[in-house]
């Protein structure tokens, strides 16, 4: 499998499949990184604050696209 067709967010559901070849591997090492030195509270603070924002944006509202 070559790396430019593997879509991660489907076929890495249960783990890596690149293993050292991922594109992404920089990702898991600030992921861990942010992990390992942030205190969940600090997480939770920063989870309750994205709900929040997104409570009080405005909707966005999606026009379907009808076929004529």
């Amino acid at each position: 499998m070559v790396e430019n067709t593997v879509n991660c967010a489907v076929e890495c559901v249960n783990g890596c499949i690149l293993g050292d070849r991922c594109p992404n591997q920089e990702y898991v090492t600030k992921a861990s990184s942010f992990i390992e030195n942030t205190s969940l509270d600090r997480m939770l603070q920063i989870a309750e604050e994205a709900v929040r924002k997104k409570r009080t944006a405005p909707p966005q509202w999606v026009i379907p696209d009808f076929p004529e």
